[in-house]
């Protein structure tokens, strides 16, 4: 499943993202994992979730943040929840590669996807919200 926090920039997005990380990372019965561009979370998540900074690893397209959200998932297959802040700083504002990015998502099993996507919600492509649902 895969899930998007839309809004503008100032609307509290990244702030719901931690509030539902670290919620999620106390109650799942696995690992649940959040990626974000930087290091603006490092106190904000609580360490029973797992925090990257896709800086880190020189992530700069939609095609290598999938790859490495595949990666992810599979060296650790007890990865419940994936958390993304600023996807489109991390992948592009090409909202259509942000389309084919979440349709390739679909196809990683047993893992629920939360992204925060900067914008706004009239400026997305209709497909995306058949592939994802809006919260």
């Amino acid at each position: 499943m895969i899930k998007l926090i839309i809004g503008k920039k100032g609307s509290g997005k990244t702030k719901k993202l931690a509030e539902l990380v670290n919620s999620t990372a106390e109650t799942s019965l696995g690992n649940v994992v959040c990626i974000e561009k930087s290091d603006a979370l490092t106190y904000s998540i609580k360490y029973k979730a797992r925090l990257i900074d896709t800086d880190v690893y020189g992530i700069k397209s939609y095609d290598e943040y999938y790859g490495m959200l595949s990666g992810i998932k599979a060296g650790n297959h007890d990865i419940t929840h994936i958390f993304g802040d600023a996807t489109l700083r991390i992948g592009g504002r090409d909202y259509y590669e942000l389309a084919a990015f979440l349709e390739r998502l679909q196809k990683i099993e047993d893992v629920d996807f939360i992204f925060t996507v900067s914008c706004d919600e009239s400026e997305l492509p209709e497909k995306i919200f058949k592939i994802a649902e809006k919260i």
